[in-house]
């Protein structure tokens, strides 16, 4: 990067790193540090909940989600407004009602102490490890492009991170939220703008649009349906978009402590339910023009010669001379290729988009990207440990190859960010939980508030320490954005469940659910590990076989040995 880049990076980020420091002013208790003494507006309750989903993940991987899988992805958000809307009749009047400050206290005062400790057991595993991985997501963009050890980008990437959390609190975290989000979508706009711009002359945004449509990337709705039926293993499709998606999304903002501890800040019970309806309204339209961007990406790159890996760190590493030489042409034959396809579709500057052109450029894309996989398989050939799946790298290289300088190092702040607001509002949660649900139901003598505040803090940087170790193991994961969805799927279906019987099913107590959710969470684990089923079932199956199995089980134990509640 440029030394103009290098000073827009680097003030835009210790600015935000001041500003959430002189926001962080507030009571020295448990209250104050982890709730903001619930004294937060609706519009700073909805940046806060967008600002902790919307990780660097998102912005780094869903474009090249886009860019290789078409912006079917987006599917995969169409049950959350849904959500949002039972959250807000269900979840949150009883969450405010009880003045909780962890959503797994309810637990304890629903069912009994051992279902609300697994409970926040099996949110602090699901949130610890997918936080990890939200730190590696930034730490890559300056391994990838400034070839700095991956492992020593981690820390740094953490370790700047837990200064102003460990200080500041819930409170820092949401109002720099807000500051992030509007440098975020401003860096986001510039760089779909420059997308379009850098098209030649003549080729605006529909003829973009039209492209990245006819070959295949416009996919917004798709059925899951093929020649044999309905497909399980299919990831995105409308199906499982509204119903695991649904199930999904209840049990990410209505049992999710990350998500939770957002609108418990709120200063009353309808400031919380007026920044989740607005997050259920502004999130698929924000997705959608994420995913959109990299669709523009793609268009770009067929007027524009694309590289053939976009990793191009790992490419470098390889020191086989016969791998070297295969590599090279491959490149070559690539560029070729590349070439050909910018010839094409520059056509459409001329003549609409005929059947004849489209076809011809289908054809040609699919040579090249059987090049690609030919490429990666080499490259992982020579550097068996290598992580060859380019997805994350896609967006990053534009914006590193083509935007002018100093937008450069906005973009690249722009995803620091991203990560910052995300991954700080997770550590406040896990350190929220493990001082409320673990920590003070296990303590020998109590503590002063003051000692209370001053162990929070202890607690959010371990939990920061945690999420690097966890950062360093995080490679060869493939898209991110995947994996980390992937990963809460294992754990929120039996979530959600736990949370259901307690709010719907109230004969079922302590017992019954507690040793359903630990079958459960067997089960699921099971099918993930042993069965092609697409991930965003888990959580409907996860839910809806706790139920089940709760009820089979509260009708087996005798009315003596009941718990509360049954």
């Amino acid at each position: 990067m440029s030394s103009l880049d290098w000073i827009v990076l680097v003030a835009t980020l210790a600015g935000i790193i001041a500003y959430g420091l002189y926001r962080s002013a507030t009571s020295k208790n448990l209250d104050g540090y982890f709730l903001s003494n619930r004294s937060m507006p609706w519009y700073l309750i909805l940046l806060s909940i967008m600002g902790t989903q919307a990780s660097a993940i998102t912005f780094i991987s869903a474009p090249g989600q886009a860019f290789t899988d078409g912006m079917r992805f987006v599917q995969y958000y169409f049950g959350l407004p849904i959500a949002m809307v039972v959250i807000s009749i269900f979840f949150v009047p009883i969450f405010h009602r009880l003045k909780v400050y962890t959503a797994y206290e309810f637990l304890e005062k629903r069912f009994d102490k051992k279902t609300r400790t697994f409970t926040s057991f099996l949110f602090l595993v699901s949130r610890g490890l997918s936080t990890g991985i939200s730190i590696y997501a930034p730490s890559i963009i300056l391994s990838s492009l400034l070839g700095w050890n991956i492992y020593l980008t981690n820390i740094l990437m953490g370790g700047l991170l837990i200064i102003y959390t460990v200080t500041g609190g819930a409170k820092a975290v949401a109002y720099t939220q807000q500051l992030q989000l509007l440098i975020i979508f401003t860096g986001m706009f510039l760089a779909a703008y420059m997308m379009v711009h850098l098209l030649p002359d003549g080729i605006g945004f529909i003829d973009a649009l039209k492209v990245s449509g006819k070959m295949g990337k416009l996919n917004v709705i798709t059925s899951g349906v093929n020649e044999n039926g309905f497909d399980w293993t299919d990831r995105y499709n409308m199906w499982s978009g509204v119903i695991g998606g649904f199930f999904l999304a209840l049990s990410y903002f209505g049992a999710d402590h990350s998500q939770v501890g957002r609108y418990l800040t709120a200063k009353s019970l309808s400031e919380s339910k007026v920044g989740l309806l607005m997050n259920g309204i502004v999130k698929v339209p924000m997705q959608f023009a994420i995913l959109l961007v990299g669709a523009l990406v793609f268009t770009f790159y067929q007027f524009n010669p694309s590289p053939v890996f976009f990793n191009q760190a790992v490419a470098g590493k390889v020191t086989d001379t016969s791998i070297n030489r295969q590599l090279s042409e491959i490149e070559t034959n690539y560029q070729l290729n590349a070439a050909k396809q910018s010839a094409l579709v520059s056509r459409i500057a001329k003549e609409e988009l005929s059947d004849s052109l489209v076809l011809s450029m289908q054809s040609n894309q699919q040579v090249m990207q059987d090049q690609r996989k030919e490429y990666k398989k080499l490259v992982k050939t020579a550097l068996p440990l290598a992580d060859v799946n380019d997805t994350n790298y896609i967006f990053l290289r534009f914006v590193v190859d083509h935007m002018p300088v100093g937008l450069v190092g906005l973009l690249i702040a722009v995803i620091f960010l991203a990560s910052w607001g995300s991954i700080a509002a997770a550590l406040n949660s896990l350190a929220s939980s493990t001082m409320c649900d673990i920590h003070q139901q296990y303590r020998r003598t109590p503590e002063t508030p003051i000692q209370e505040y001053k162990l929070s803090k202890w607690y959010t940087f371990a939990w920061g320490i945690f999420c690097i170790v966890v950062a360093q193991f995080a490679n060869n994961m493939g898209s991110l954005i995947e994996a980390v969805n992937v990963l809460g799927s294992l754990f929120y279906g039996v979530i959600l469940g736990i949370f259901l019987v307690a709010f719907f099913f109230k004969k079922i107590g302590g017992d019954a659910t507690f040793w359903s959710a630990i079958i459960t969470e067997g089960i699921v684990v099971l099918l993930f590990w042993k069965s092609n089923i697409a991930f965003l079932w888990l959580n409907a199956i996860g839910a809806l076989v706790l139920i089940l199995l709760a009820f089979l089980i509260h009708a087996t134990i005798p009315a003596a040995g009941r718990s509360k509640g049954e």
